[in-house]
């Protein structure tokens, strides 16, 4: 099986998270952050990304409200997801990403550093990927019972 990196992104208001998998798709690691313009320079730069990096598909955090309803900015991001999706010429999947940004914020400050701390929109676009990547992996089969 060919191994091809995949994109994590978490869009924000005024900045973009992105993370990158290994080319095993086991680890996401933060990449940076893009500041935000619009959509269309915003597709631009995950385009170029997508190509610097191999990239064979990317995924886009879903914000969804705790019960599960999607509001204006979960609209937004399926617009953007097709949108990269078409100028990008890869598969581009939502992924849930409830409560990433607050866990990313737990992660940075329990890292301790002060410097070189990655940034906590990257941080969140790791999250959203490493769940992503978690749930694609295959389970071990459940032991079976002896029959009596």
């Amino acid at each position: 099986m060919p191994s091809v990196r995949i994109l994590g992104v978490d869009l924000g208001e005024k900045r973009v998270g992105v993370a990158l998998s290994d080319e095993t798709g086991t680890i996401a690691s933060p990449l940076g952050v893009i500041e935000r313009v619009g959509d269309r320079t915003l597709v631009i730069d995950l385009k170029r990304l997508v190509r610097e990096h191999g990239v064979g598909s990317v995924v886009v955090g879903l914000p969804v409200h705790m019960d599960g309803r999607e509001g204006p900015e979960a609209e937004h991001a399926r617009k953007v997801a097709a949108l990269l999706s078409e100028k990008a010429g890869v598969p581009v999947e939502l992924w849930d990403e409830r409560l990433s940004t607050v866990q990313a914020q737990r992660a940075v400050r329990a890292s301790g550093k002060r410097r070189r701390r990655p940034p906590i929109d990257a941080v969140a676009a790791a999250l959203i990927l490493q769940s992503f990547l978690d749930a694609q992996r295959p389970r071990p089969w459940p032991a079976e019972d002896p029959e009596p």
